[in-house]
């Protein structure tokens, strides 16, 4: 028996959706509201759910053990409100909880409009287990009791499920500009680091906001501690701070930032994982005139994660760049059919095109791209692009 595990809290637009995901799926839906104001309990009732109510207790990790305590099945699935199951991914999931020594599995989370890290790895699937608990605020996790548990009972395995299981919206543009999502996490892992010096999650979650603010030797300095107190075996933790540490370093001294990426690589992550890591070390070596190592990592990215737009569309620039005009044109249509409303894929494409005589394709190419950027309102790119078209071939109006 699988179950659901929700905490929610005015999520009327998103939860829905949610739902409808694990429909057939699961067994039972356990929705946990904290107090809504909108629709959110009625739209989890509709849905089949049960729902509890509970006062917010100031924090994730009471609340979602407080929702542990309500639901039945032999394995618990959580999602939030922003995530959805994909279901491709089902058969895959089943097979590996009929293995009766598995206690965790990993989840591959695709994060839907992320251009840093289009993939994330979520401990969102476990057996119930009367020690399994949530812990840490925030970005709370079961992987604190998980790891104590193996340590008396050896037997017990973690998996990591090989394909994306979940889609997360949480970095759209309108995620992206919630100051106060940002502050609240800031406040959150700095109450940490409090209470845990140099703690490798804390510090790469926390790195990683210094970063966007531009507070570069803080971020920095961060990282630098949470190493050392970082073993390889906690190799998620480890690739995170590796990869902030990258992106810390990528214009003050690129050399290092392609070491840092080049040894978040290594990790025993799973490989969508470390996908950043190898879209950013492309580029990086791409900046440096490295062209040769960069399309064996862009290729090897592809390989990896064959369904992203962003793989292939990097592999089709260092093609062009290299004067492969077929495989850049390869390229590019696989990463139209990927990410299909990615404008300036089919710019390039159109460009390859043209460059090769495919004169009706690239017209075709032009097309759809300044229709796209005027769709999301790019209007000033998409004049700028039908300007530097004229004369030299013709785009339908």
């Amino acid at each position: 028996m699988l179950s659901l595990s929700m905490i929610v809290r005015d999520e009327a637009e998103r939860l829905e959706g949610c739902l409808q995901s694990v429909q057939g799926v699961v067994d039972e839906m356990v929705v946990v509201d904290t107090g809504s104001r909108d629709a959110t309990v009625a739209i989890a009732r509709a849905a089949g759910a049960t729902v509890h109510t509970i006062a917010w207790p100031g924090d994730f990790a009471p609340a979602r053990n407080q929702a542990l305590q309500w639901v039945h099945g032999d394995w618990v699935l959580v999602l939030d409100a922003d995530e959805r199951l994909r279901p491709e991914v089902v058969p895959a999931l089943r097979a590996l909880m009929a293995e009766p020594d598995l206690l965790l599995i990993n989840l591959i989370r695709v994060e839907l409009g992320a251009r840093q890290s289009p993939y994330s790895s979520v401990s969102r699937l476990f057996r119930r287990h009367p020690e399994l608990a949530w812990s840490r605020p925030y970005h709370s996790m079961v992987d604190d009791s998980v790891r104590a548990l193996i340590e008396r009972e050896p037997h017990w395995r973690v998996a990591d499920c090989p394909e994306p299981a979940l889609l997360h919206d949480g970095y759209s543009p309108e995620q992206l500009a919630d100051g106060a999502k940002a502050a609240r996490l800031r406040d959150a892992m700095q109450a940490e680091l409090q209470q845990t010096p140099a703690d490798p999650y804390a510090s790469a979650k926390l790195a990683g906001l210094e970063i966007s603010a531009g507070r570069i030797q803080q971020a920095l300095e961060l990282i630098r501690a949470a190493l050392e107190h970082c073993p390889r075996e906690r190799s998620s933790e480890r690739y995170e701070l590796l990869f902030h540490r990258g992106l810390a370093l990528a214009e003050r001294d690129p050399a290092a930032a392609a070491a840092s990426y080049a040894e978040a690589i290594d990790l025993p992550v799973p490989a969508r994982v470390s996908v950043g890591a190898r879209l950013n070390l492309t580029a990086l070596l791409l900046r440096n005139g490295d062209s040769r190592q960069a399309m064996a990592i862009a290729e090897e990215t592809s390989r990896v994660a064959p369904d992203l737009g962003l793989a292939w569309f990097n592999l089709g620039l260092i093609r062009r760049q290299a004067g492969d005009l077929s495989g850049a044109t390869a390229a590019y249509t696989r990463a139209a059919a990927c990410d299909p409303e990615h404008a300036e894929t089919h710019q390039n494409l159109a460009v390859a095109q043209l460059l090769s005589g495919e004169i009706q394709g690239a017209r075709r190419g032009f097309a759809t791209a300044i229709a796209l950027l005027e769709a999301q309102g790019r209007n000033g790119e998409a004049h700028a692009l039908r300007q530097r078209l004229e004369g030299l071939v013709k785009v339908a109006p």
